[in-house]
């Protein structure tokens, strides 16, 4: 589709109505594909709040409401299904145009669309973009939603801690991260406790959890205490990053990967405890096998690698 083309849809979209913000209408495309607010607010860098402010402009706007939610998620209504497509070829269409401008005066470079866990990029990637002489298009998002962005070649590497056999991708191991829990630096913690007497004294304390299933305090306990954690988390937090701020702030107790702590501004408002209490975990990165000797996707596996 040609720019002109583009303007007389996207305007024919519009109506008669100025002021919808594009925005907005990127933000609801996030969320349709996420069904959920907060992780289309991941992917897009934006607040939780500020997303829900463009999605609540933009059904004012429309006059009716274009997500219901039902259990843990939001599922679009028949007028947001409706809106969805219309939008979705429009906006990829204004994005590569886009882009297409904003490249004519660089050099040519290969483009490589990535797809990982935000926390992970913030503390692993981010520092080796200059390294790279390829353009990214990078995706955060879960593990499970990465795979099948990668098995529809909407993405062509991604790098998660999930490794599910799939016929026609590759995994290769990138590195061992380690998860340990995480206190205020403020907690006086009890000395000379054998096992039963730790387990009894962390399941009295406060915790927050990345999730209600309590992913890794869960397998902390399995692993050292041999039993389910019997813990109801205070505070439910989908970021490491933010679970951190949590516990600096006296919140309570956490279980982090180490490399979050590594990459933490300020080391001296939080600390592990129990060190023995650990469990480690894998990250891969994985890639289609049609892809394996792409030398874009090549020159990235080679330079994490040799810096992660």
């Amino acid at each position: 589709m040609n720019m002109p083309d583009f303007m007389e849809k996207f305007s024919d979209l519009r109506g008669s109505n100025s002021m919808v913000d594009y925005e907005w209408y990127r933000s609801f495309i996030a969320i349709y594909k996420h069904n959920s607010v907060s992780e289309a607010a991941k992917t897009r860098m934006m607040t939780q709040p500020a997303m829900s402010q463009h999605l609540a402009a933009l059904e004012a706007e429309v006059g009716e409401k274009l997500f219901k939610r039902i259990s843990r998620k939001i599922v679009p209504t028949e007028r947001g299904k409706e809106l969805y497509s219309q939008l979705a070829p429009l906006i990829e269409s204004l994005d590569m145009a886009t882009m297409n401008l904003k490249g004519a005066s660089l050099p040519t470079l290969a483009v490589v669309k990535i797809g990982t866990h935000h926390e992970f990029f913030n503390a692993k990637i981010l520092p080796l973009l200059h390294k790279l002489n390829i353009r990214t298009v990078l995706e955060f998002s879960e593990a499970h939603q990465l795979l099948e962005l990668l098995k529809d070649d909407k993405l062509e590497l991604i790098i998660t801690s999930q490794k599910v056999p799939t016929p026609g991708i590759e995994y290769l191991k990138l590195m061992d991260e380690t998860f340990v829990i995480v206190a205020p630096e403020s907690y006086a913690i009890p000395d000379a406790m054998d096992r039963a007497a730790i387990e009894k004294w962390l399941s009295a304390q406060n915790w927050l959890s990345y999730g209600l299933e309590l992913p890794m305090i869960r397998r902390i306990w399995r692993e050292h205490f041999k039993k389910r954690p019997l813990l109801r988390p205070v505070h439910i937090i989908p970021n490491n990053d933010l679970i951190l701020r949590a516990i600096e702030s006296g919140a309570g107790l956490g279980v982090l990967p180490t490399y979050i702590l590594e990459h933490a501004a300020d080391l001296s408002k939080a600390k592990i405890i129990f060190g023995e209490l650990k469990v480690n975990n894998e990250f891969f990165i994985a890639y289609k096998l049609k892809h394996k000797h792409v030398s874009p996707i090549q020159e990235i596996i080679k330079i994490l690698y040799e810096h992660i």
